[in-house]
């Protein structure tokens, strides 16, 4: 009997693992973009890295953990990059990454929203992410329009030549 028991628990973890379901791993691919647009500066940013696991079989079990190269601002200006990248601004010595972490993924009526905390310039604000994802030939792409208030993350002050609201847009492609 003992024999039979450990024998079923076994047969039972052997099945159960078999139809244990894990979110895909993505790679970030070439081709990335990041720019950003708002009154007084627009520009990209490159040096994007982390963790994206996505499925949309399982949504529970995906997440994001990505961050961004505050030096990799390019506004295609070097004096407003260098302005950008100083300490009033962005301050890239200190803070060298713009840091995104989804704590929740959910479908949306217009695609999916992660809900998360965007870390800028040492400051952590939780915010909804809005964005759309497509398979592709190659793998997949995600894409996300939000909007940034740069001093709510102390990115400057207040200015007339600087507006506060800057839209951000986001395309990534991944591959497994």
């Amino acid at each position: 009997m003992k024999r039979f028991t450990v024998t079923l628990t076994a047969a039972i973890f052997f099945v159960a693992s078999a139809f244990t379901y894990v979110a895909t791993s993505w790679k970030i691919a070439d081709g990335y973009t990041i720019k950003f647009d708002g009154k007084g500066a627009s520009g990209t940013f490159t040096g994007l890295k982390g963790d994206i696991i996505f499925d949309e079989n399982d949504l529970p079990g995906s997440k994001f953990n990505v961050t961004v190269s505050t030096a990799s601002i390019n506004t295609g200006n070097g004096l407003k990059n260098k302005h950008a990248k100083g300490e009033k601004y962005l301050y890239a010595d200190k803070f060298p990454l713009i840091r995104f972490t989804s704590s929740a993924i959910k479908k949306s009526d217009k695609g999916y929203t992660a809900t998360g905390t965007l870390e800028i310039r040492g400051v952590k604000k939780e915010i909804s992410l809005p964005f759309n994802y497509s398979k592709t030939a190659s793998g997949g792409l995600f894409t996300a329009n939000i909007e940034v208030n740069r001093e709510d993350y102390k990115v400057g002050g207040s200015s007339f030549i600087l507006g506060s609201d800057f839209k951000v847009d986001i395309s990534v492609p991944v591959k497994k």
